[in-house]
């Protein structure tokens, strides 16, 4: 790794193959650190298993899926480290020591862990109510916030890429390294900064959140015909009642976006023009707006499905980069033991 480079940290939970929403929030922003920093991108399964624990017979799929999706798009071997958390205990060690010096409050207030909570309950739009979630929140659950700390720290990271709604954890990561600097006279550990990343609103195809529980999203290992199907079940202009009434592009909730996202300009102009004057159904919108983007990950498609046929190649990635990442985190440990004057 470079030492003039800065070190950049993140990391997804193997849930099963991403979808478009995964490429376009997070993926294309990770393709564009790769040659500015030294990158870690984490496969969290120990994240993965604070709700999912009693739900593991596919990890090692979803593990698969997720390396597949992230070379296929772009996400390169040589250039970044490719690990899975597992297979990197040191950050588990870590994690310990941080847990000795993290208020008990500070995680209970952080909002990642509330999120989380949610998650388990299945439901996330019920307001929040008193209630006893003792019987919910497992012990390795509540120390969610302190792992994704350790997990940063781990690597001292310098600069971390996070959506807005990211920042408080950030932030509580911060005031971990800023309480064991002090508490050990130390100006070992970075603050991380957070790196501030512009992530397109994509809705599913229903109109609402993408995700793989609400059967709304398109896989970027989806093939043409089932980007299709789903494309032509999206929901558009909802006051459009005819085929020959003028639509309007502004109101469409979910195809309209799309264009936006996935077309060059002039087919966006070329498109909204075909609505509003009725030139165009919805039918005829959805039918070129896959065309469109069939074409855009046409390229990614076709090395996953290469990928697919050299797996030894994929596990090798795997264990490989997760080797690389333990020579770091190895450093790490073995500098914040004599930090605290452990034996």
């Amino acid at each position: 790794m470079s030492e003039s480079k800065k070190r950049i940290m993140s990391g997804m939970r193997p849930t099963g193959k991403l979808h478009i929403g995964h490429y376009m929030g997070v993926l294309r922003n990770w393709l564009s650190f790769q040659d500015e920093y030294d990158c870690f991108f984490a496969i969290a399964d120990w994240h993965a298993l604070t709700t999912k624990f009693d739900q593991t017979k596919d990890f090692r799929q979803n593990i698969l899926d997720v390396t597949l999706d992230w070379i296929a798009s772009g996400i390169d071997p040589e250039k970044s480290t490719i690990y899975l958390q597992s297979l990197v205990p040191e950050t588990a060690e870590l994690h310990i020591f941080l847990s000795m010096i993290t208020p008990q409050n500070w995680v209970e207030r952080d909002p990642t862990l509330k999120d989380m909570v949610k998650i388990l309950r299945g439901n996330l739009d019920e307001p929040e109510k008193e209630q006893d979630l003792s019987g919910i929140i497992s012990y390795g659950l509540l120390g969610y916030p302190v792992l994704m700390s350790a997990d940063i720290m781990s690597f001292n990271a310098s600069v971390v890429p996070v959506g807005t709604d990211q920042l408080a954890h950030l932030e509580f990561t911060r005031d971990v390294v800023r309480r064991f600097n002090h508490i050990y006279k130390t100006e070992y550990f970075n603050e991380p900064m957070p790196k501030l990343t512009q992530t397109p609103l994509l809705k599913g195809i229903d109109g609402q959140k993408m995700g793989k529980s609400f059967n709304n999203d398109i896989k970027i290992s989806d093939s043409d015909e089932e980007t299709a199907k789903k494309i032509m079940r999206a929901i558009t202009d909802r006051s459009r009642i005819k085929r020959t009434d003028p639509g309007h592009p502004d109101e469409c909730e979910v195809v309209c976006p799309y264009f936006e996202i996935f077309a060059d300009e002039e087919t966006v102009k070329t498109q909204r023009k075909n609505c509003e004057e009725a030139i165009w159904g919805c039918a005829d919108c959805k039918k070129q707006l896959a065309v469109i983007m069939n074409d855009h990950f046409r390229e990614v498609r076709t090395k996953r499905k290469e990928l697919e046929q050299n797996l030894d190649y994929v596990h090798g990635i795997i264990k490989g980069g997760s080797e690389k990442a333990r020579e770091t985190a190895v450093k790490v440990l073995k500098d914040v033991k004599e930090i605290m004057q452990l034996y």
